[in-house]
Parts: C-alpha cells; sequence; structure tokens
C-alpha cells in the first residue's frame, strides 16, 4: 500500500517537472475521518516551489492519472494530502498477502548493510536482575526485527571482567567461605551481599574442601576469583537461555582487551593524533575538542586504567571490524557515556552517527499495586530467573516492551499473570490460539480455503471487517517505522490494537455462517490475521500458543 502510493506521487511530481523533491512520507491517519493514508508532501515542496502547501497539494491530486484506487482524496490543515482507497483495492492487498506473504510483509530495508548490537553486558558479579531482563528483551527483539528487514545482525556481550568489581567478588566469596569454615573473618565492607554469595562459598568449599583456610586473600586472589568469576559467567549464560533470548555472536572480555594489549594500543593512537595530554600526573582524553562537556581520565595518576580507558579501546575495536552501524543498549544511568563516546569515534575519525545508544530504564516490581519484593537471593534486587519463574519469559519479553524503553516500567504481577483483556500479552496470544482454534473447527466441517484466489474477498464488506483489513496492511509500514527508529515497542503496540480489533469483531460476527461464501472469505481474514500475529509475536521473541 505504501510503496502504491509512493509510486503514484512520483508519477505525479514527475508530470509536474518535480524533480529535486524529499524523501516521500506517508503515514497513518491516527483518526479515520482523516483517511487511510497520508502525506506531507505538499508542505515540504513549499520552501523549495515557493507556494502555498494547500495550491502544491491541489496540483498534486489534479496530476494522478489514475484515480481508481481510491475512493476519495482531499486536503486536510495546512496542505495534508489524505487518501482513502476504495474497498476492491483493499481486498486486492488482503489476497496478495494470502498468496505470498513473505513478499508482502519484507522489505530489504537493510540491504545487507552489517549492524553490531551490544546488549545486557552485565557486570558478571551475580544473576542477572529485572532490569537487565528488560535490556535482554529489548536487545533481543530489534535483533530479531531489524534481521528480518535484510540487516546482517550480530548480538554481542561485553564482559566488565577487569577491575574492583570482579576483586570485590573474589573477595566477598572468600570471606563467606572463611566463616563457612570456622573464621572469626570480617565482610568486606562494599562485599556482594545476598543468598548467592553464600550458596558460592558453599560450592567453593565443595569444589576446594578446606584448601584455602588459612591462605590470605591476597595469595590466592587470581585462582579464586577466575574459579567464582566463570561461575557467575555461566550463570548469566542460563539466565539468558532461561529467558529464550537468542545465542549472542560473541562474547567480549574487558581483561583480555587489556592481556593483548589492546587498550595501551588505543590510547597511544588517540596520542599520536594530538588527542592525549598529561596533567596531575594523570592521562586525559581532550574529549571536549569533539563536543564532550569535559575532558577525560584514561590513566590515573597511580597508573591504573579508567573504564573509559577500556571503553575507548572496545569501541575502536568494534568500528575496526567494519560494521555500518554500531548499537549499545545500556542503563539509562550511562546517559553521560553517549557524548565521550561520540567523541572517541571523531577522535579516530570515524562518523559518530554510525552510533547509537539505546538507553533502559529499571523496572518497578508491583504486586496488588504496592512495591513487591520477591527474595533475598540476590541481596537489593530481584533477578530475571525470580520474575521468569512467576510470570514466564513470554509474558515478561511481551510487558517488557509495551513501553518505550527509555520510559519507566511498571511491571505488575496481578496482571502479568492475569488470563484476562487486563493482560496485554494474555489479549494477543489469545487472539492467535482463537483463530487457530476457528480455522481448525472450520476444517474439520470440510471448509478448503487453500485456493485463495477462488475465494470472494469483496464479502468482506462491513465496517469491522474493512477496519481489520486496513490494519493488517499497515503492518509492513509498522515493522519499517520501528526497525528505522530502533524501537521494537512499536509492534507490541500494534499487535495490542489489533488483538483488540480481532476480538471486538469475534464478538460482533459469527465467521462460520450458513452462507459458505462468506465464512470462506472470513476464514481467509482469519488466516491473515493469524500470519500477521505470528509474525509479529516471533519479532519480540514471544510464542503462538496453538491453544489456550
Amino acid at each position: 500500500m505504501k510503496k502504491k502510493l509512493a509510486k503514484i506521487l512520483e508519477l505525479s511530481l514527475d508530470s509536474l517537472g518535480i524533480h529535486n523533491y524529499p524523501l516521500i512520507e506517508i503515514e497513518i491517519p491516527k483518526e479515520e475521518a482523516f483517511g487511510d493514508a497520508s502525506t506531507p508532501l505538499a508542505m515540504q515542496l513549499s520552501k523549495l516551489l515557493k507556494k502555498a502547501p494547500r495550491k502544491i497539494a491541489e496540483d498534486v491530486i489534479n496530476s494522478i492519472e489514475n484515480k481508481s484506487l481510491f475512493r476519495k482524496i482531499d486536503i486536510a490543515g495546512p496542505g495534508f494530502i489524505n487518501f482513502t482507497f476504495t474497498d476492491k483495492y483493499l481486498q486486492s492487498l488482503l489476497q496478495n498477502l494470502l498468496l505470498d506473504e513473505k513478499s508482502f510483509l519484507r522489505e530489504d530495508l537493510g540491504k545487507g548493510k552489517r549492524i553490531l548490537v551490544e546488549f545486557v553486558s552485565a557486570n558478571p558479579t551475580g544473576p542477572l536482575h529485572i532490569g537487565h531482563a528488560r535490556g535482554a528483551a529489548v536487545g533481543n527483539s530489534l535483533c530479531n526485527l531489524l534481521e528480518e528487514l535484510g540487516f546482517k545482525v550480530e548480538r554481542e556481550y561485553y564482559i566488565n571482567d577487569a577491575g574492583r568489581q570482579i576483586k570485590m567478588l573474589g573477595l566477598s566469596v572468600y570471606a563467606r567461605h572463611q566463616q563457612l569454615l570456622g573464621r572469626d573473618f570480617e565482610f568486606p565492607q562494599y562485599g556482594y551481599c545476598g543468598q548467592y554469595i553464600e550458596e558460592e562459598a558453599s560450592a567453593l568449599y565443595a569444589f576446594a574442601g578446606e584448601k584455602y583456610k588459612d591462605v590470605p586473600f591476597e595469595a590466592c586472589e587470581k585462582e579464586l576469583t577466575d574459579w567464582v568469576y566463570k561461575r557467575m559467567l555461566d550463570l548469566i549464560k542460563k539466565d539468558l537461555s532461561f529467558f529464550a533470548v537468542k545465542d549472542f555472536t560473541s562474547w567480549i572480555s574487558e581483561r583480555q582487551l587489556h592481556e593483548k594489549g589492546e587498550v595501551l594500543s588505543a590510547i597511544n593512537d588517540l596520542k599520536a593524533r594530538g588527542c592525549i595530554y598529561e596533567k596531575d600526573n594523570a592521562l586525559w582524553f581532550r574529549s571536549t575538542d569533539f563536543g564532550d562537556d569535559k575532558d577525560r581520565v584514561v590513566i590515573k595518576s597511580d597508573g591504573e586504567y579508567t573504564y573509559f580507558a577500556s571503553d575507548i579501546a572496545y569501541h575502536k575495536d568494534k568500528l575496526d571490524r567494519g560494521f555500518d552501524i554500531i548499537i549499545d543498549i545500556c542503563g539509562a544511568d550511562h546517559h553521560g557515556y553517549v557524548p565521550r563516546i561520540e567523541a572517541v569515534m571523531k577522535a579516530f575519525g570515524y562518523d559518530s552517527s554510525r552510533f547509537r545508544v539505546i538507553l533502559v530504564q529499571m523496572v518497578n516490581l508491583l504486586k496488588h499495586g504496592e512495591p513487591f519484593q520477591m527474595s533475598k537471593r540476590a541481596g537489593n534486587f530481584v533477578t530475571l530467573s525470580e520474575v521468569v519463574d512467576l510470570v514466564g519469559a513470554d509474558n515478561a519479553k511481551f510487558i517488557f516492551l509495551t513501553r518505550k524503553s527509555d520510559s519507566h516500567l511498571d511491571f505488575d504481577i496481578d496482571v502479568v499473570t492475569a488470563t484476562s483483556a487486563e493482560n496485554p500479552v494474555y489479549y494477543a496470544q489469545y487472539a492467535y490460539a482463537r483463530i487457530n482454534s476457528i480455522l481448525k473447527n472450520a476444517e474439520e466441517k470440510s471448509f478448503d480455503i487453500r485456493s485463495i484466489k477462488d475465494i470472494e474477498l469483496s464479502l468482506l464488506s462491513n465496517k469491522e471487517e474493512l477496519s481489520l483489513i486496513k490494519k493488517l496492511l499497515t503492518y509492513p509500514m509498522v515493522l519499517q517505522s520501528a526497525a528505522r527508529s530502533y524501537e521494537p515497542h512499536r509492534i507490541t503496540f500494534y499487535l495490542q490494537e489489533l488483538a483488540k480489533m480481532f476480538h471486538s469483531y469475534y464478538h460482533k460476527h459469527k465467521v462460520i455462517t450458513d452462507n459458505i461464501e462468506t465464512t470462506k472469505a472470513r476464514l481467509a481474514l482469519c488466516l491473515a490475521m493469524k500470519i500477521i500475529l505470528k509474525d509479529a509475536l516471533g519479532i519480540l521473541g514471544v510464542t503462538s500458543p496453538e491453544k489456550m
């Protein structure tokens, strides 16, 4: 529908002798009164042509040679051109969807461009929490979406396995292990709390017995810390698998960046470019030269590298690998991270527009509308595995995607576990299961809809049916807009609206009727609904249950 309309407008502009025009934007009006599709083209051309937008809109409409696809074309507001298609044209597009769903649903938006999406990347110092789960849902669905639209996507997890936090993990487990062995050992002030540390101490005892009983931490630090760190990383991988997140293409270790000399090499490269200077016995990056609000320390006065030094090397490595676009999905507390990494890219001579950060806000867990803490296992946060155990991976992923990622999200357990319209994922999955039941019932009654070309889709003519058809036909546009904006939650919004429309239609109109041809047409509509629901849920990483 969008491509056809864009082509018609291109021909119209050519006939008017207008050749240097902006990208033709086509939108779906929020109100049905404004038609099935709309374009702000006349307003975009106003400055170029030095004419009033409404006059340009009139000229464009008058120059459209074939108006047979439209029931009406009108001008609204300052110059929007609104198009209302004929029922026949909409029904023909529905037939196209049913005959060749793949070519109808997909457009090669990516053209093979390589995209690296880094997401989750939680410190391997404990189980993943509910905030990481939201980031995992966003990253997983975004990768699915971009892959479906022709991008070559790689998924990456950056392991922060160097520095103080890993040492503190080892010391925390060591302290609990010493206490388990009967020693009066003081727990570190900033140690990691929670039952999982005690569990690791017990596992260490089962593995090593009293091997470390009289050994100072400094003497066994590397051996013990490596042991517990690897167990934490395995736990993270297990949690992500439990959450049904697709496997990461690569796991990049911060520690290995240091060991391979890549961090020092990146700093030396910046130094050669005149972007590093010394002050107060420390090395600083001239990030203010590239738009940051202040310069950043890369090597402290005691010779220790900052986390930012590792980030420099890591992002240089990403760019050197030849990706067209790199996307980092981070917690909302990383908002200050954006300008400094953009500064790094500019300093190395890369186009910073190739870099995109998606911020993910934390999640408020509620029960009966009140804050809810499920357990003390992780100290002061709720783990991903606890959430999935309670509400299921499908419910969690869908709810995490019901709002834009940088918006706060209230995750109410009562709503997420409800088997009613109150629960948006249940409502969407139930629409799919209900359609599956209808089609199975029709098959048992010997209705055959395999020959789509023989079905009289013109019988789909009541208001609800036409509205459903229009909604189905906008799905490819929803995918494209979600991909261009890197916002998979737009698909979730669409699904909720589509499910609501279908359930309303189902309660108002019988699908299987005494009229064979009407029944076949309505079954075809149900089949189209099933195709779109399954596709959209799949991109979100949510299953399509055959029955509920």
